[in-house]
């Protein structure tokens, strides 16, 4: 078992995919002389496997891409591992979208909707090159200004559902609010490939990241038993000068380190829980406060039986609300998880906020409300529900980042940048995939370098 040095060369702060593969990285390069403190009982971070009535959900990275022209590292270790994967069938959605009273909505009704959104999507992206070909660096527009621009700007539940399965449900954040030129073409899949995969596996998403920290932690089985990382530690203050780093935590502790490398979200250093003394120079602040943590939470439900259609091009259903992303997302595991007898729904933004406030007994009520216009008030009550809070959890205020309209290449490029003997890295600071556990991966391959671009992987 490697022992832990009182005073590292480097310190990692989280044990999220980026500060893993940061101390990986450095541990590769041979600096062996690192300590990992992590705020929760276990590693993974926002990627986080749970059980939810005998089954393995996640509740945050879920999906792996495959299929593109470039390889991704985290689909091939999901092969390398043998874990359960199933190709997400988007293709019938034009037969699975109810409206808000219940009823479908005609299949050609959607179908011409969707070839509108697809249109609008095409003329987004081109729009977008268009921008990024003028090289001003402050011509961008929000994505619905090029909706405008288009002429068709959703406004009916119908065109708002589409929409948002179009672009919320990816960024978690509306239109209004998101650069278009810094969002839009979406590498991941252009890159990766446009086939997703659903990640079932009773191993959970989180033995992906344990297969990666086993290559270099002192491990017995799955339990990673290295004395340089310490769990269950509260980082609430990074002392910095010339001369080193001291850090320390909720529980007293204190650690002398050369450099740190702090991997915690963009939206956890935008709140209070970690104090830099001294304060961070004020292109830093900014560059970390203008930019955007968004919430996107799938809410799980178990029920005694089943009561929505299933077989092929069945898995995911829209609900069509006048109030955009209210309920909007669902899908049915009884491919990935047969019998289980489980649905779960994806809110995102303010909405998402704004449900997780609730007790779950109000959640319940609210989405049972939904169920009963899509599918009749003889549905059974779930046994079960479990709801994610992610935006009022202090280890992490989001779910990913999102690159809001105003913000600047430049900015970015400081949002990374290191201060003093202090490093940063996350998926907030891997501007390619932004929001992917793929942008995290990457962010911690260069942990102390603020020169690396996207195109040099």
């Amino acid at each position: 078992m490697t022992s832990a040095s009182p005073s590292p060369t480097v310190i990692i702060i989280g044990a999220g995919m980026s500060g893993i593969l940061a101390a990986k990285t450095l541990h590769d390069s041979g600096i062996q002389d690192i300590l990992i403190l992590e705020a929760n009982s276990k590693i993974g971070g926002r990627i986080h496997s749970v059980q939810f009535r005998g089954h393995t959900v996640e509740l945050g990275a879920n999906w792996v891409i495959g299929g593109g022209p470039r390889s991704n590292h985290l689909y091939e270790i999901a092969g390398k591992l043998n874990l359960k994967t199933y190709l997400s069938d988007y293709g019938n959605i034009s037969a699975n979208i109810y409206k808000q009273e219940g009823g479908l909505y005609p299949k050609q009704v959607v179908s011409a909707a969707l070839e509108v959104a697809e249109t609008r999507d095409q003329f987004c992206t081109s729009f977008s090159a268009r921008l990024s070909a003028s090289g001003h660096n402050h011509d961008d527009v929000s994505i619905l200004v090029s909706q405008r621009l288009f002429k068709e700007v959703p406004t009916t539940p119908l065109d708002m559902v589409i929409d948002y399965f179009y672009n919320d449900y990816e960024d978690a954040e509306p239109p209004r609010v998101t650069s278009l030129k810094n969002t839009i073409p979406r590498y991941e899949f252009l890159d990766f490939g446009d086939q997703t995969y659903f990640l079932a596996d009773s191993r959970g998403f989180e033995s992906i990241l344990i297969y990666i920290a086993k290559q270099f932690l002192s491990h017995k089985h799955e339990v990673i038993r290295d004395q340089r990382l310490k769990l269950n530690k509260v980082v609430r203050e990074i002392n910095y000068s010339k001369n080193g780093v001291q850090v320390k935590t909720e529980d007293g502790s204190m650690y002398q380190a050369k450099y740190v490398i702090v991997s915690v979200s963009v939206g956890v250093l935008q709140s209070d829980l970690i104090v830099f003394k001294p304060h961070l120079p004020q292109w830093k602040t900014q560059a970390i406060y203008e930019f955007d943590m968004a919430v996107y939470t799938k809410i799980f439900l178990k029920f005694p039986s089943k009561f929505w259609p299933s077989g092929p091009e069945t898995e995911f259903f829209l609900y069509a609300h006048e109030k955009r992303g209210y309920y909007p997302i669902w899908q049915h595991l009884e491919t990935e998880l047969p019998g289980s007898n489980i649905l779960f729904v994806t809110v995102t933004d303010e909405e998402a906020k704004r449900i997780e406030q609730q007790p779950d007994i109000k959640i319940q009520e609210e989405i049972m409300d939904v169920l009963k216009k899509m599918f009749g008030n003889d549905i059974p009550e779930p046994e079960e529900i479990l709801v994610p809070r992610w935006w009022s959890n202090r280890f992490f205020k989001g779910s990913f980042s999102n690159w809001p309209i105003g913000y600047s290449q430049r900015r970015h490029m400081q949002l990374k940048e290191p201060v003093g003997r202090i490093y940063f890295c996350g998926e907030h600071t891997y501007s390619r995939y932004l929001g992917y556990a793929d942008a995290a991966y990457f962010a911690g391959s260069f942990p102390l370098s603020c020169k690396h671009t996207q195109t040099n992987t």
